[in-house]
């Protein structure tokens, strides 16, 4: 009998741990079936908080640890020295085969050591990135590497660009995704050594559709289906795009309370700017998968709501349902075939 699909939430991981990852988890298990649940973390804490919840106990298992990775601890030291954090527990998990994917929302640097370390990476991959999905006017980009490889070579960014590509096709369903390259201009002379040396070994994959340079301005327009680039760049490019959104819905909404008339304008409008500012909630989007690993690892924001841990748990039934690892290897597997031939 095929082991039903089993999905480890880090339960202390996160600013608002362990309270919205238990509410995340709770509301999962109540609006699907076929998967069921580990939550990592303080017994008596996850049991008090899951107390006040009506959910299908029979598919949530806690298993209790007693050490939690805090965000600002060295993340090599902290998983060789906190073997019983949430964290690393739940990441053997994968690593043994008792559960297919790991959710957190905890430490960065902890869960991508991690990741590498504990869960270990598919045959051939140079480093694993992060990839993250972003709205943009035309609908959604992929920005890979947002936060792994701060600093990265060529073949690295070449083998980020053909694995964001597998992630998008069949993740986000958009046939041939087209790859930019994150850079300071249009033109080819322009960019660091790495963008100049990795601009031309892109162009020659013909399995990567790629459209040439890519410019941090041109990324909300939707110029690209996917922006390669280290994760220094990525995650300034990130953040940069969060906390433009952020200060543009305080600005709107700081207007449209400004004067009687605003006011009135504003609740005209309210049905359809509600509708639009959704594409830029966060919580819809789920975090950021670690692809090229051996079994799937999400990074969910630090402040993940209950909704984005919920989104999140979605995102692994789908990467697993549609088996993003398995054509991520194939994919690997033909381009060096290809490159020996």
């Amino acid at each position: 009998m095929e082991r039903e699909l089993t999905i480890v939430v880090d339960g202390m991981g996160g600013d608002n741990a362990p309270a919205c990852n238990i509410e995340g988890v709770v509301n999962a298990l109540n609006e699907r079936e076929g998967f069921r649940i580990i939550m990592t973390g303080d017994e008596e804490a996850l049991m008090q908080g899951l107390s006040s919840y009506r959910y299908p106990k029979e598919r949530l298992t806690i298993r209790p640890t007693t050490q939690v990775i805090a965000m600002a601890e060295p993340p090599v030291s902290a998983i060789h020295g906190k073997k019983d954090s949430s964290i690393v527990v739940g990441m053997g998990l994968v690593r043994k085969g008792e559960a297919d994917a790991f959710v957190s929302a905890g430490s960065t640097g902890a869960v991508l050591v991690g990741g590498q370390l504990l869960v270990g990476r598919l045959k051939g991959v140079h480093r694993p990135p992060l990839a993250c999905i972003i709205p943009t006017e035309k609908g959604m980009t992929c920005v890979v590497d947002c936060g792994a490889n701060v600093d990265a070579r060529p073949e690295w960014l070449i083998q980020f660009a053909r694995m964001g590509s597998v992630y998008v096709e069949n993740m986000l369903g958009i046939k041939a995704p087209t790859v930019g390259l994150l850079n300071i201009g249009a033109e080819e002379e322009k960019g660091n050594a790495l963008v100049k040396e990795t601009m031309p070994q892109l162009k020659a994959c013909p399995d990567i559709h790629f459209t040439g340079s890519v410019e941090a301005r041109d990324v909300p327009s939707g110029a690209v289906d996917i922006v390669v680039t280290d994760a220094f760049s990525g995650n300034v490019l990130l953040k940069m795009y969060e906390g433009t959104a952020s200060a543009l819905l305080h600005i709107i909404k700081k207007t449209l309370k400004s004067s009687v008339k605003t006011m009135i304008g504003g609740a005209l409008i309210q049905g359809a700017l509600k509708e639009t500012l959704k594409r830029y909630d966060a919580s819809n989007y789920g975090g950021a998968p670690l692809l090229g690993l051996k079994g799937l690892v999400v990074k969910a924001h630090g402040s993940s709501s209950a909704a984005e841990i919920c989104t999140s748990i979605f995102q692994c039934l789908e990467f697993s349902e549609k088996d993003i690892n398995g054509k991520i290897r194939r994919a690997l597997e033909d381009a060096a075939v290809k490159a020996e031939a």
